[in-house]
């Protein structure tokens, strides 16, 4: 089956195009203008928005092809164990879909590096059990910027040389830095004590910076949410 995703955030609108399971190509857009031309001329079965920036109904009026529109109560190939579902952001859930599939049936915990990190686990038998949210990396230096008198807005490019500065700068670098490792390689730890064949997903767009972290049970996977959305997709056209 041929699957178009389209993810529409507050920045960005991100798209790809799936046969099955496997990704054929993956493009990113500022507009819907900018996509419309290209979604409208793709021969796909099956299309799956999810959407923070505007509605189905607003979406329908936009597009001229037929789509599934993710919602809080959409079926998923998951058990979903939060106690308010209703509240739990779509991304967060494609995510933890997206690490249970690639996992297959071993207990995952996807972490998501954007605005916010965000951790999602799902058990062996397929629940997800809910997660914890903090600060991303450019949250951190901004707010270091912001609620200090002369500490400066820095720009982060990979992991620093040190996790002890010598500047300021550095200081700042290695406290951002090397703080999001520990604190994921703390709760990797933490419930690796639980789950001892758990594996561990990491996507967003500061995953790339974390690379050095992948080691045999710890994966890097950018695009692990739009792997989610194709993932629910494919459940929910088999229930039809």
């Amino acid at each position: 089956m041929k699957n178009l995703i389209i993810d529409i955030g507050n920045s960005r609108i991100k798209s790809a195009f799936f046969e099955e399971d496997e990704l054929i190509w993956e493009k990113s857009f500022q507009e819907l203008a900018e996509g419309k031309s290209l979604w409208e001329e793709t021969a796909f079965d099956a299309c799956l928005i999810s959407s923070v920036r505007w509605s189905k109904d607003e979406l329908h009026k936009e597009l001229t092809f037929p789509f599934h529109f993710l919602e809080w109560n959409t079926p998923l190939p998951i058990t979903n164990g939060y106690s308010t579902p209703q509240t739990l952001g779509l991304d967060r859930i494609a995510a933890a879909v997206g690490a249970w599939n690639l996992a297959g049936g071993k207990a995952v915990l996807a972490i998501d590096l954007g605005s916010c990190m965000t951790f999602e686990l799902v058990n062996p038998t397929g629940v997800y059990r809910g997660g914890a949210i903090s600060p991303g990396l450019r949250m951190r230096a901004r707010a270091m910027h912001e609620f200090t008198a002369r500490l400066p807005m820095i720009e982060l490019e990979g992991k620093p040389n040190s996790p002890i500065g010598t500047s300021t700068l550095e200081g700042m670098k290695a406290g951002v830095w090397y703080g999001i490792a520990h604190e994921m390689e703390g709760y990797i730890a933490e419930l690796k004590q639980k789950f001892s064949d758990l594996q561990v997903f990491i996507c967003g767009g500061d995953a790339q910076s974390f690379e050095s972290l992948a080691k045999d049970h710890i994966f890097v996977v950018p695009n692990l949410v739009l792997r989610g959305l194709n993932c629910i997709l494919n459940h929910n056209v088999k229930q039809i």
